[in-house]
């Protein structure tokens, strides 16, 4: 079956006087209105570049669009229920822990909270991310590539994404195209998600800690969450602090309170540790279960980020597991929909058949371990390779097995930053990504809401997409009945 071949909402390609002055003001559009990222080969805190972007909002099915919104909710509060299920948890990730430092040093501090009881703040606060591909070989329906439970990026720079490419279509002369793009409020969402959760921790003199990396690139989708929230409710102070300050800087008081350099926290929000290297080592790990100790409310909770992992992701998969955490048969109907084949290797008669799958069929899937940020899954003729070698090792089961997505090709223009030439069209897909807001404790969910979208564009013969990687570019959906 061939790959579907969807065609581009402008005709391509533009001429070249025409490609050269849109191209031109959209880099400026996008560095005026902070599209941006720090170089990753050249860093300078002073100087900014625009983020990669695709020069035309990319096709995406209406129907399919709809369907990834309609059902942020239910995932919301599966990924809620699941992260309070002791049981499932410990079970699912058993083997895993075994073999895998990282999972197995979050699962530690996990047990250690969980004996000692969360009842110092029971409630936790879920800004996720549901990420998918539309399925070629599967009637074109999206399909769930992962969930993230933490430091879900990209939601405040795609907020612009729809500005900059309504931009482009009226320059392009295309203002009847503009209906067909969605709104996006991801920014606004997110941030009213930490309010909300600031509000239920009852101090107004709390403060929201956003917690980062030791070098930032993604400048730009973090700070503005902060000046959103400081320019919309002033009266709520906002901490920026890195990682690896906190050892230093957060205490604990006898009632549990976090303090950091004398602010009490109310809420804590990451956008890091979700990599070993960002632990530092064992300083990094006293410093995460300190938080969790704390009666901060936190993003995620360490039970949340748990709920995250791939390992999770394919148990989930697994028959007749989803009815443990939603009676509506009809919602588990729309889970298993955008479900796409996930398989264990755990040493069973179900890991060994999926490790014969993989070697025999290497092209029809991705290797994933329990990581976060782009760039550790295993794909093509490598995947032979990768499991041939741990195949009698305890290591495999650190890893999931995913069928490959074939998503649907179309043409269009990625710009980047140092491009010499003007850029060509070329075929690229897409992956569209879904804003989602929990909050709630083991006994009720207080907030569940989809806040808003982002789509991330990459050349169709490049298997890894992350932005923040350097492997995608930014764009926006432009619905279409197809």
């Amino acid at each position: 079956m061939a790959v579907r071949r969807l065609e581009p909402c402008v005709q391509l390609p533009l001429d070249e006087k025409t490609l050269k002055e849109v191209v031109t003001s959209a880099r400026d559009w996008a560095l005026m209105h902070g599209a941006c990222m720090r170089s990753k080969t050249n860093y300078n805190e002073d100087i900014l570049q625009f983020a990669p972007f695709a020069l035309l909002p990319s096709v995406f099915p209406r129907k399919e669009f709809e369907r990834a919104v309609n059902i942020q909710p239910i995932l919301n509060e599966l990924m809620h229920k699941v992260a309070h299920d002791h049981e499932f948890l410990t079970s699912s990730l058993k083997s895993t822990i075994e073999v895998d430092e990282f999972t197995g040093n979050m699962f530690k501090i996990y047990e250690t909270v969980y004996n000692e009881g969360f009842a110092q703040q029971e409630v936790s606060l879920g800004l996720l991310r549901s990420d998918y591909m539309v399925h070629s070989y599967s009637d074109s329906v999206v399909k769930q590539v992962e969930i993230n439970t933490i430091a879900s990026s990209f939601g405040a720079i795609s907020s612009k994404l729809t500005a900059f490419n309504r931009y482009v279509l009226r320059e392009l002369g295309h203002e009847e195209k503009l209906e067909n793009l969605p709104p996006n409020s991801a920014l606004a969402g997110l941030c009213g998600g930490m309010i909300k959760a600031w509000k239920i921790y009852g101090n107004p003199k709390a403060v929201i800690m956003i917690v980062v990396e030791d070098v930032t690139y993604n400048i730009c989708d973090q700070r503005f969450h902060e000046f959103y929230i400081r320019e919309n409710h002033p009266d709520v102070g906002v901490l920026r602090r890195r990682y690896s300050d906190l050892k230093d800087q957060a205490k604990l008081t006898d009632n549990k309170a976090l303090f950091v350099d004398g602010h009490e926290v109310a809420v804590v929000y990451y956008r890091t540790a979700y990599e070993p290297a960002q632990y530092g080592g064992a300083e990094g790990w006293k410093t995460r279960l300190l938080i969790e100790r704390s009666k901060a409310i936190k993003c995620p909770s360490i039970h949340y980020h748990l709920a995250g992992t791939k390992k999770v992701q394919q148990a989930l998969a697994h028959p007749g597991c989803l009815e443990r955490f939603i009676t509506d048969s009809a919602k588990v109907e729309a889970i298993r929909e955008i479900f796409t084949g996930l398989y264990s290797l755990d040493f069973d008669e179900h890991g060994d058949r999926a490790v014969d799958m993989a070697i025999a069929n290497p092209e029809r899937y991705v290797l994933k371990p329990q990581r976060e940020g782009g760039g550790n899954n295993v794909y093509g003729q490598k995947i032979r390779e990768v499991v041939e070698k741990m195949k009698s090792s305890k290591e495999r089961t650190a890893w999931i097995l995913m069928e490959r997505i074939a998503p649907p090709v179309q043409k269009n223009y990625i710009v980047r930053p140092g491009q010499n030439n003007l850029p060509e069209p070329t075929d690229v897909v897409s992956e569209l990504g879904i804003f989602g807001v929990v909050i709630g404790d083991a006994e009720k969910i207080l907030v569940n809401e989809q806040v808003g979208h982002m789509l991330r564009t990459k050349l169709s013969t490049v298997d890894e997409g992350g932005v923040a990687a350097g492997l995608g570019a930014l764009d926006s959906p432009y619905l279409a009945d197809l």
